[in-house]
């Protein structure tokens, strides 16, 4: 399988309200899901929450440690998102899971290794929260409006095969195109459980005749891994890898209906300015 085969546009969860049952339905159905809201929507509610100290668990000292008020805030609320997502999907309540670290910061559920897979990612006021039961997930998000430098960080980030094809590309592709490469392999790496202790340059992925990404690497095990870039909020590349072990899943969902895929715009501005709608796949 050298297309894509996704679990479908990430969904926005505004609150500790839901909507869960769309949640629950994708993971259902696709044996995985994605979800997105922002530290600022659940705020209120995770700080009243009379379970908050609960809810946070083994990461309560790594809260309070936190130096800045705006960041304390935003990690208890990253952790109380996943730990809703994760208990959406389990039918059972968030007070309930215990979610420990691998050595790489990857988030665990303990009594349910290799059975269950998560991944966090939050970048401003994003936060994006996956939960997998076919196989492992990363997720990475940035802003649209980051610019990494190609000139700089290309050695670091890119493969030469990749270098070379990005190099020739107009400047504002070029940083369209870095971008997401950078997300893809940030999630790459946190779905295979090392983070950025993996030099990014060991990767390489290529586009297949659809704009996809894949692993450039064409081997069976290559091709089990699935990877989508998506534009959320208007502002943010959200990109997701995930490996089908074939575990846990119910019949293939495809491309789910109604999903809109793009190009990105030959834009010399922030990315932000394509006119895509929120949570859409990306192609570029």
């Amino acid at each position: 399988m050298t297309g894509v085969e996704t679990s479908g546009a990430p969904l926005h969860v505004a609150g500790p309200e839901g909507p869960w049952d769309e949640v629950c339905d994708r993971f259902e159905s696709a044996g995985r899901a994605v979800v997105h809201t922002t530290w600022g929507e659940w705020l209120t509610a995770a700080l009243l929450d009379p379970e908050l100290r609960g809810l946070l668990g083994r990461d309560r000292p790594r809260y309070r440690q936190n130096p800045a008020a705006a960041g304390r805030l935003a990690f208890a609320v990253s952790r109380v998102v996943m730990k809703h997502t994760v208990a959406a999907v389990l039918h059972t309540a968030p007070a309930a899971l215990d979610i420990a670290y691998l050595p790489g910061g990857q988030p665990i559920l303990r009594g349910f290794g290799g059975e269950l897979w998560l991944s966090l990612a939050h970048t401003e006021e994003l936060i994006v929260v996956a939960v997998s039961r076919s196989g492992p997930v990363g997720v990475d998000a940035e802003p649209v409006t980051r610019r990494v430098s190609f000139e700089a960080l290309h050695g670091q980030v890119c493969t030469p095969q990749e270098a070379e094809l990005l190099a020739a590309l107009p400047d504002d592709r070029k940083a369209a195109r870095f971008l997401r490469l950078w997300t893809l392999k940030e999630a790459y790496t946190k779905a295979l459980g090392q983070g950025m202790r993996r030099g990014f340059g060991t990767v390489g992925f290529r586009w297949d005749g659809d704009g996809r990404a894949v692993l450039a690497d064409d081997s069976s095990a290559a091709r089990a891994w699935s990877f989508t870039t998506c534009l959320v909020q208007d502002r943010y590349l959200v990109s997701e890898a995930c490996r089908d072990t074939g575990r846990g899943r119910g019949h293939s969902t495809g491309h789910v209906a109604g999903q809109v895929e793009d190009r990105l715009r030959d834009d010399s501005g922030p990315l932000a300015r394509t006119g895509l709608p929120p949570a859409q796949t990306v192609r570029s």
